[in-house]
């Protein structure tokens, strides 16, 4: 069956969907994750609950079955969108509960009409066709209060708000640097929007701690996490939905001038997670990666002994503050969240070398090697055989002047 995507905004079905994606699915997914728990088999899904998983893949499946036999179009890309997200909700419940068609053959048809509708549906959007974070953070529709989600663990909903609000965050941050663009570094203006993006990082900042005292870590590892685990549609596996995904912390991470696109490193990491974005983040992103960077800006500027105005003074201080704070955000996310929520737990159940342990796909170590790069870029530390930025803004630092 070919669904052709239009009117999804008025379909009966899509809606239908959606209605048991905010009901029925999680109640399902909640009762099983109890059931691990009771049965002690927190970590894997394939002895437990076979009733509850028939029930969520046949509901889920008929659905999925009648978009399909129906053949709507899309009239708007927030209704595609979101029906991707939830044929994309039951498809991470499927790998999360180890329903697939090598193992559960009898829900192979089931499966295979998920995977017929997420490709057109992502090939049309010019998106993964899977579930993305913005699915669940920047585009989660409230209704009466209440957002889409996996389960109704406490859990889950506290890590969805507080990735929710990170995530506006630094989308605040990156808003203010972009404006700067037309501005240039020695608008008075220029000063007022770096005090922008140093606030809406030390939000960042107090939203991870507040994350870090609240969350429970076994509760996340092992009820949430599974949720974004790499899983194939069609003939393809697709790494799971990452809270980076979007064009925010990046565009931060160019204008600032702490990580460059020409840095075959970090330029392989945009070109990973674009189809992850929605497409006018994919725009921003790529706009970035042509761009002057602001750091880049002041360097010319000391060059051209301009170091001594006024407005060089004032508005590099600031520039510097923001290049802090966001190295402070990439630390804290690194050496507490990374490491509590993640590492420590992998490491007491002897799971460091599972295989499909990570939601984007390498083995922890590796996974744990790359974040600590990253890390050390946007932090600007001094690493050897790693180009930061830290000698550059070590001279920046030097031209401001001491009284």
């Amino acid at each position: 069956m070919v669904a052709n995507l239009s009117n999804i905004s008025t379909s009966s079905n899509s809606r239908k969907l959606d209605r048991w994606i905010r009901s029925d699915f999680k109640e399902i997914n909640t009762a099983l994750e109890q059931q691990y728990a009771e049965h002690g088999s927190l970590d894997d899904a394939s002895a437990v609950g076979f009733s509850l998983k028939q029930e969520l893949v046949t509901h889920g499946g008929a659905l999925i079955a009648s978009l399909l036999k129906e053949g709507n179009t899309d009239e708007g890309f927030d209704s595609g969108f979101d029906l991707l997200g939830n044929v994309g909700f039951f498809m991470a419940a499927c790998r999360r509960h180890e329903i697939s068609a090598e193992s559960t053959p009898q829900f192979s048809d089931h499966l295979h009409n998920a995977s017929a509708l997420s490709l057109q549906l992502g090939a049309s959007l010019g998106v993964v066709p899977r579930f993305a974070s913005a699915h669940l953070e920047t585009h989660n529709m409230a209704l009466n209060g209440v957002h889409k989600s996996f389960t109704t663990l406490d859990d889950e909903q506290l890590f969805l708000e507080y990735n929710t609000r990170g995530v506006f965050a630094f989308i605040r941050a990156s808003e203010a640097l972009l404006h700067i663009l037309p501005l240039g570094i020695s608008h008075p203006v220029t000063f007022d929007l770096l005090a922008v993006a140093k606030s809406a990082l030390q939000d960042v900042v107090s939203n991870n701690k507040a994350l870090f005292d609240a969350l429970d870590t076994d509760r996340f590892f092992y009820n949430v996490r599974p949720y974004y685990k790499p899983h194939s549609v069609g003939r393809q596996e697709y790494r799971g939905a990452n809270a980076g995904d979007f064009a925010g912390i990046n565009a931060i991470d160019l204008l600032l001038g702490l990580c460059r696109a020409d840095d075959a490193y970090y330029s392989q990491l945009l070109v990973d997670k674009f189809l992850f974005m929605r497409p006018e983040d994919q725009l921003t992103l790529r706009d970035c990666m042509r761009r002057s960077s602001l750091m880049d800006d002041f360097l010319n500027s000391l060059k051209a002994a301009e170091n001594n105005e006024h407005w060089y003074q004032k508005n590099l201080a600031a520039f510097i503050d923001v290049c802090v704070a966001h190295g402070e955000t990439a630390l804290q996310h690194h050496h507490m969240l990374i490491s509590k929520f993640i590492e420590e737990p992998a490491k007491k159940a002897e799971l460091t070398d599972k295989p499909d342990l990570t939601a984007s796909g390498p083995p922890l170590p590796v996974m744990l090697k790359g974040l600590k790069k990253l890390c050390d870029l946007r932090s600007a530390a001094k690493v050897d055989g790693l180009a930061t930025r830290y000698h550059d803004l070590e001279l920046l630092r030097s031209s401001l002047a001491t009284n």
